[in-house]
């Protein structure tokens, strides 16, 4: 016996004489007895099989798996099925039908399959965003049946999933492939907000401390375009600037790739190389094949940049130029790594020598075009990120918010960035020069370290003609060297004769300013310990004079004993003669005793005044 079934939206275009009905001109049969229904499903290669005593009548491809099934459990819970064409039987395909990208898969499909049979399922939030996914897909309504899959699926995302923390992560996590279907179902919406809510509801401490970040583990696994979602929905409930930038360094440091591991060998510069970053070959940079993973990671670099809070102190200086580097050689957005060049700009002075050390990355068509040789860093950005921040801190001039520690630290950092870059064979002096003069004088209040960077690019050029060395040492103030550079620069011979020249004119002032007690050293913080010197050079001075004066004193008393020496020889000239024994008793205690007695105090003066001597000479001598 056979039990007739009226399933609504089909045409009925058959007679029931003879037991059926016909849909579609494909027949359904409906048995009545129990043993229909599949008590499962088995496995056999690439194929499943419901296990039932009456044989299937449909064949579903999804992926590369075929399901043999039944029609009737599907069609009565699936407007898709009911409403389909399928193949003919015995089709030469191997299947009735195939679903194209079903959410979710074969084994999403698979547990479908068990819904419609009646069988037993377990939603867990693993599987609960794939199946209501899979369940709209098929259409799966109330109007087909009550509690069908749709219904079933989403009580269980609202009341189950949204109301805890690890399980909204989890469907999160579970979408990622399961796009377009979950943002149009707003299953990624609805956990985005949930997950920002219990962030901004838990989140109530006043400064970032670990119970303030207990968040970022989980937040970090997630892929980017989930985390901004999350992240755009607590700034909108005020979450403050310094927490969101410490969350976006938190997955930086997670997704993005590490510049200073992995280093192998160094240039002929002697400069640790990355080989798996970049290449020199021919003279240019050539960025290695980096393959898939390229496109994803300049997805991940520009949705950083772009979601980075507006605040000067929300994101640290070293990140930046970490996250440019990257921008750099994964061939971001122009226009994104100009802005993110700006904002470095305006952290610059927090930044150290290793983070501006830029690898030219990518050869640029005017770079390949010139003749100038591709140097080992890129100095064009260093040079627009200070130019930036010279604007800025101008800005902050008019405002009488500069701060004299920021320039001393600004000076120092480009002095010695000069100095590394100095070493390379490729860079010419027109950029050293303009990068060199692009700080203002007023900012560099000692030139000791732009000396060193010079004197370091006449090493490394030694075939500059004179006129290149006068230029370029044209920026150098010696006015503002101190002692040691000065004895330095006075003997370097890589220097122009008028350079060595004008540097022993500037000591002499200095050292007559010094004598005569002037304080020519300005009272500035940075100057501390140039004052040190000069306070010791005092001292030696004030020690020679002392010395001076007891050599004078000495002199004087060798000329007076010489001048009576000189009256007693003359009296003996003058004297008659006697005889010699009673007369060199006389003399001997007189005149020639008195003689001898003075040629030997004089020679323990000289004695004295030759270690004098050579003091004073040997302290001139160090001090020039």
């Amino acid at each position: 016996m056979q039990k007739l079934i009226q399933l609504d939206r089909l045409e009925n275009t058959g007679d029931e004489s003879d037991g059926t009905r016909q849909f579609h001109d494909q027949r359904i049969v409906v048995p009545t007895i129990l043993n229909a229904i599949a008590d499962g499903f088995e496995k056999k290669e690439q194929s499943w099989f419901a296990t039932s005593q009456l044989p299937s009548d449909l064949s579903i491809r999804v992926e590369d798996i075929t399901f043999y099934v039944h029609k009737y459990p599907l069609v009565a819970r699936c407007a898709y099925l009911r409403e389909i064409e399928f193949q003919p039987q015995n089709s030469h395909l191997g299947y009735d039908l195939k679903l194209e990208k079903f959410p979710g898969g074969s084994e999403n499909f698979e547990m479908i399959l068990k819904f419609c049979y009646g069988l037993p399922i377990s939603l867990n939030p693993g599987n609960v965003a794939a199946l209501r996914c899979g369940s709209e897909f098929l259409e799966m309504t109330e109007a087909m049946e009550e509690g069908n899959l749709i219904s079933t699926t989403e009580a269980f995302f609202t009341f189950v999933v949204l109301s805890s923390w690890n399980d909204s992560i989890t469907v999160l996590k579970s979408c990622e492939m399961l796009s377009p279907w979950a943002e149009n179902l707003q299953i990624v919406r609805r956990c985005c907000d949930s997950i920002g809510w219990k962030i901004f509801r838990k989140n109530s401490t006043e400064e970032i401390t670990n119970e303030g970040t207990w968040w970022f583990d989980d937040i970090a696994t997630l892929r980017i375009n989930f985390f901004l979602r999350i992240i755009t929905a607590i700034r909108v409930k005020g979450i403050k600037p310094e927490i969101i930038g410490s969350c976006i360094m938190h997955y930086g440091e997670k997704w993005l790739p590490n510049m200073n591991s992995e280093t192998k060998g160094t240039d002929k510069y002697g400069n640790i190389r990355n080989d798996s970053q970049w290449s020199i070959t021919s003279g240019r940079m050539q960025e290695k094949s980096i393959g898939q993973n390229n496109k994803e990671q300049r997805i991940i670099i520009e949705s950083l940049i772009s979601i980075l809070p507006p605040q000067k102190e929300a994101v640290s200086c070293k990140f930046l130029l970490r996250l440019l580097k990257m921008a750099m050689l994964y061939a971001a957005s122009p226009a994104l790594i100009s802005e993110l060049e700006k904002r470095i700009g305006m952290v610059f002075e927090n930044a150290g020598l290793n983070d501006l050390l830029i690898p030219s990355y990518a050869v640029s068509e005017q770079t390949i075009n010139s003749t100038e040789e591709q140097t080992i860093y890129n100095i064009d950005v260093v040079q627009r990120i200070l130019d930036y921040f010279l604007l800025y801190e101008q800005q902050k001039l008019q405002q009488q918010e500069m701060k004299s520690s920021t320039t001393v630290n600004i000076s120092k950092l480009v002095d010695s960035y000069l100095a590394e870059i100095a070493r390379d064979h490729n860079v010419s002096i027109t950029k050293f020069q303009v990068l060199a003069e692009s700080l203002p004088r007023h900012i560099r209040t000692c030139h000791d370290g732009l000396y060193r960077a010079i004197d370091t690019y006449l090493k490394t050029h030694p075939s500059l003609s004179e006129h290149d060395r006068r230029r370029l040492c044209k920026i150098m103030d010696s006015e503002k060297l101190s002692l040691d550079a000065c004895m330095h620069a006075a003997q370097n011979e890589r220097l122009p004769l008028r350079i060595v020249i004008q540097v022993l004119l500037s000591e002499q002032v200095k050292m007559r300013a010094a004598v005569q007690g002037k304080d020519i050293i300005a009272s500035d913080d940075y100057n501390l310990d140039k004052e040190n010197n000069w306070l010791s050079t005092k001292k030696e001075v004030k020690s020679l004079k002392e010395e001076l004066e007891k050599v004078k004193i000495q002199m004087t008393g060798l000329q007076r004993d010489y001048s009576e020496l000189q009256q007693e020889y003359e009296k003996l000239n003058n004297k008659p003669r006697i005889p010699w024994t009673s007369g060199w008793r006389k003399i001997k205690k007189s005149a020639l005793f008195n003689r001898k007695m003075v040629e030997e105090e004089t020679q323990e003066g000289e004695n004295r005044v030759k270690p004098g001597r050579r003091g004073s000479i040997s302290r001139r001598q160090s001090i020039s």
